[in-house]
């Protein structure tokens, strides 16, 4: 992987095993809906690596899984997995647990990223959110599946939430490990409250249906 020197990574093992649950949801919204195994597959990798290729593409960085000789076949191994075992052997509460910290991970290592390139800290902080939610977003777009980003529950803004406290303690000279704990934590503490309590975001009401007024 090809990164500036500045900039944070996972351990590799670590990495890898994030990326492979991001890989699973995708591969089990593609099983859970019978698709073939070409499709399951496809949405294992769009979920698995599709925010960090946007992100990479945007700021102009080498795409990170290219130049990984793992990330893609973790990526299919899930994939070829979720197709040969019963739905029922995945926790799905569990699931969106691990989703939550690998939203909050990802979305501060995209941030930290982003500024490492040189990007300013407001475009670093979206490129965070995109790290964090993109290939779910893409994932659900192609499968004709509401999204993250068309649902009230807390995830998109958890996710602005991590990397905008990762872009602010950056731009403070923070030490980027101190800053990634502490955005990743606040992401997922405030993914965990929305998960825990059913808490979302209020929708707009939208257009007033009261009758014209007679002039």
């Amino acid at each position: 992987m090809i990164t500036p020197p500045e900039t944070p990574v996972l351990p590799a093992a670590v990495d890898l095993f994030a990326i492979g649950l991001f890989a699973l949801s995708g591969a089990l919204s593609g099983t859970r809906t019978q698709q073939s195994y070409v499709t399951v597959a496809f949405f294992a990798l769009i979920a698995g690596v599709g925010g960090g290729t946007v992100r990479d593409l945007l700021i102009d960085a080498p795409v990170f899984w290219v130049h990984d000789r793992l990330v893609a076949p973790v990526c299919l191994a899930v994939a070829t997995l979720a197709w040969f075992t019963p739905a029922s052997w995945y926790n799905a509460r569990l699931l969106v647990w691990a989703d939550a910290l690998g939203m909050a991970v990802y979305s501060v290592l995209g941030t930290i990223k982003a500024m490492g390139w040189g990007v300013p800290p407001v475009p670093s902080f979206l490129m965070g959110v995109m790290t964090g939610c993109a290939g779910g977003i893409i994932r659900d777009v192609i499968a004709g599946q509401p999204s993250i980003l068309m649902r009230p529950e807390l995830y998109v803004t958890a996710s602005a939430l991590a990397s905008a406290c990762a872009a602010l303690l950056i731009a403070l000279d923070t030490p980027p490990i101190a800053a990634w704990i502490c955005g990743a934590l606040a992401g997922f503490i405030l993914r965990g409250i929305a998960i825990h309590w059913s808490i979302g975001l209020p929708t707009h009401g939208g257009e007033d249906e009261s009758p014209p007024r007679q002039t």
